[in-house]
């Protein structure tokens, strides 16, 4: 097999990174500017979390009403990757032990 000269990988790096640089350039470019009210932030969404959440949900606290009852199939999305992630690491580790019986 023959090897390639170590210019080629640091000149595939230089350029995977300036296309990465670009393209964070360009996502920053399209951002809307700061504190402007027409910001996809201020929206109706962020008027009904706050004056309806309590009245819909029942629950005082505004964090733990949006979590349980308005992203609560997120929350149990989130919730399952992570057990899943856990158990696989589990039995990543455990898989080399040797068990004494």
């Amino acid at each position: 097999m023959k090897k390639r000269p170590r210019y080629f990988v640091y000149a595939l790096a230089f350029v995977l990174a300036g296309l990465l640089l670009l393209m964070f350039m360009l996502a920053i470019a399209e951002m809307p500017p700061y504190g402007q009210l027409g910001n996809p932030t201020h929206n109706q969404v962020f008027d009904r979390y706050v004056w309806e959440g309590p009245v819909e949900s029942g629950g005082l606290n505004m964090v733990t009403n949006i979590i349980l009852d308005y992203r609560g199939y997120d929350t149990l999305l989130e919730t399952t990757v992570l057990f899943t992630a856990v158990m696989a690491i589990m039995l990543t580790l455990g898989a080399g032990k040797k068990q004494n019986k």
